[in-house]
């Protein structure tokens, strides 16, 4: 997969009483993307629930650029910033555009637990050859 990008569909909900995007919202349409991300390259719910894995979060933040107001047009990608060779860590970064305007970036760090036994794991085989398949950010580095 070369890159991965999703038009944003911004709701009256998203707004805060300034009738910009509320800053929750940002970390919301990450998580929405980050899923379809994950989905586009074999990493489902079913797949998971098969074979007992799951993603968890470390961290999470977002860095804000410029105002987003109703109606405006934007679009959020995900990319592989960051990952342990053996995939069970990682770093997604999502920007969110406007057009060719960088508005905001939501960058989140992040392993993987073994559903059954509430603790961290490495992906099988299988899933670590989908996750090889994800984009990566023009700045990846392995950790």
């Amino acid at each position: 997969m070369e890159s991965f990008y999703k038009k944003l569909q911004l709701r009256w909900s998203d707004l805060d009483p300034n009738f910009h995007v509320r800053h929750s919202v940002y970390y919301d349409w990450g998580a929405m993307v980050r899923t379809e991300f994950l989905f586009a390259v074999g990493l489902t719910p079913s797949f998971m629930v098969k074979n007992h894995m799951g993603p968890v979060l470390f961290h999470e933040e977002a860095h804000f650029r410029r105002e987003l107001k109703f109606g405006d047009e934007i679009t959020m990608n995900a990319e592989l910033v960051g990952s342990k060779r053996d995939y069970s860590r990682f770093v997604i970064s999502h920007k969110i555009m406007r057009g060719e305007e960088f508005c905001a970036e939501v960058k989140v760090m992040g392993a993987w637990i073994d559903t059954q036994k509430r603790k961290l794991t490495v992906p099988n085989k299988e899933a670590s050859e989908m996750l090889a398949k994800l984009p990566q950010g023009e700045n990846f580095e392995w950790v």
